[in-house]
């Protein structure tokens, strides 16, 4: 039998750069699929996504690149595609982040991934960019961690902040633990964005789905003063006769 060579070798030797990772997503383009996201995603003068631009690129194609090229695309080259004007970019970066990180779930190394993320948690700023990645990086993290850093995004004025507070308790309520939950909801009651509305009653009504006492618990002291749009999101799974006692102030 041959000597077995070293993976640390053969790593080093197929380091992955931000260019390669760009030209593999241009290669996947396409421009009418691109400009229907830029008005999907409401990239206009003073919109949520302002100036935002999209290769369209699908993603599962991204998926695909991102899990091909996660273990070989150092941080600096992660820091400038997530760091990109490019939606597709930034994306694929925090895919690879996601997979990195959740290979080294329970090992030592995985600070660096937190670390990575809060760094660049400015460029994390639309929706989906937060919705794929920030309960499955941070969330680990701070499952049985101090949680005041995720309460301090929540009191931010950062919409897309906020929403990562919300978002990454995902990951607890899928471990029954949904204090966080409603503490971070109880934050973002009154914020008037409809982005949070919806995040906040989509988190409350995956607590339902696991605890759906608990969840009627937090609702029936709250309900009557919820942003209507919250509201429905979180009583979307309800029995219809109960939904329509909660839409109508009858609980």
């Amino acid at each position: 039998m041959g000597i077995k060579k070293s993976t640390r070798v053969v790593d080093a030797a197929r380091v992955v750069s931000a260019e390669t990772i760009m030209s593999k997503l241009e290669e996947k383009a396409d421009k009418e699929k691109g400009s229907q996201l830029e008005s999907f995603f409401k990239t206009g003068p003073g919109q949520y996504g302002e100036g935002d631009r999209f290769l369209g690129v699908t993603i599962p194609e991204q998926r695909k690149i991102a899990r091909l090229h996660y273990r070989d695309c150092p941080f600096d080259q992660l820091g400038i595609l997530i760091e990109s004007e490019i939606h597709d970019h930034r994306m694929t970066a925090l895919l690879m982040l996601v997979y990195g990180s959740e290979s080294r779930i329970g090992k030592a190394n995985l600070k660096p991934y937190i670390d990575f993320y809060f760094t660049h948690l400015d460029w994390v700023n639309n929706w989906d960019l937060v919705d794929v990645t920030c309960h499955k990086i941070l969330g680990p993290w701070f499952f049985g961690r101090d949680r005041a850093k995720l309460t301090g995004l929540a009191s931010s004025d950062n919409l897309w902040h906020q929403r990562i507070a919300i978002i990454t308790t995902l990951y607890f309520i899928r471990q029954n633990d949904y204090a966080t939950t409603f503490k971070i909801s109880d934050i973002l009651f009154d914020n008037p964005h409809d982005l949070i509305h919806k995040a906040v009653g989509w988190m409350l009504r995956e607590t339902g789905n696991r605890d759906p006492q608990a969840e009627r618990e937090y609702l029936d002291s709250r309900y009557k003063r919820m942003p209507r749009t919250m509201l429905r999101y979180a009583i979307e799974k309800f029995p219809e006769n109960e939904r329509q006692a909660y839409l109508h102030g009858e609980i």
